[in-house]
């Protein structure tokens, strides 16, 4: 697979089947994105991965959540101005009418939100921290190691999605892996098989037309 089919045929899953994961073969994607570009060398990731009877346990741990944290790092500045509101809002409008939920059921939109917590069903994913003394500049090394690890896997034939909503369960997540103090949790990637049949999967997002954000100078 080219480069550029990884990135053309990649998308966020949100409906995983079960097992079917070489877990051999996601710690090899890890460590081959550790190639990604990083200012200076520095590598900041920290990365914890999440498989098998631990996997189990750490979802059957959050089925039982009621509360939520605080979270540590805006995930998007409030209030989102345009275009970057519009474009977010479609995506949420998008999904839930492919699955048929309308804008009005609350409660259902919130259900659906919940598969979050249980990486929509993968039965593995990989937690990135970085350690807190890092600052904006290391954490775009961060993003670009996830958009590294996501491609791989898409050439390795797996999907997965990558998730700044364990945010808010950061306490949680740190002390099930065991993090160190020093270190933040940035976001989880759900990773595993897609499930064709499944309504959520079948749709890519839009991205804004080229004269948005391309300049020539």
């Amino acid at each position: 697979m080219r480069v550029s089919e990884a990135v053309a045929q990649r998308r966020s899953c949100r409906a995983f089947l079960e097992g079917g994961v070489d877990v051999d073969a996601v710690r090899d994607v890890l460590v081959k994105a550790s190639r990604a570009a990083s200012g200076g060398n520095v590598q900041p990731w920290r990365v914890y991965l999440l498989h098998g009877d631990r996997m189990v346990e750490f979802k059957a741990g959050m089925a039982k959540k009621t509360s939520v944290d605080a979270p540590e790092y805006p995930v998007y500045p409030q209030p989102l101005k345009e275009p970057y509101r519009s474009q977010r809002f479609a995506v949420g409008e998008t999904m839930y009418q492919r699955l048929g939920i309308p804008r009005e059921d609350k409660m259902a939109r919130l259900a659906w939100f919940a598969n979050n917590y249980q990486f929509f069903g993968a039965p593995v994913a990989a937690f990135v921290a970085v350690d807190r003394d890092m600052g904006a500049a290391q954490w775009t090394d961060l993003g670009g190691y996830m958009a590294t690890v996501t491609l791989l896997l898409e050439e390795a034939g797996l999907a997965s999605c990558s998730q700044e909503c364990w945010s808010v369960q950061h306490r949680y997540v740190s002390e099930f892996v065991g993090m160190p103090e020093e270190e933040m949790l940035f976001a989880g990637i759900a990773i595993g098989r897609a499930d064709p049949d499944h309504a959520v999967n079948g749709f890519m997002t839009d991205r804004a037309a080229p004269d948005v954000w391309l300049r020539d100078v």
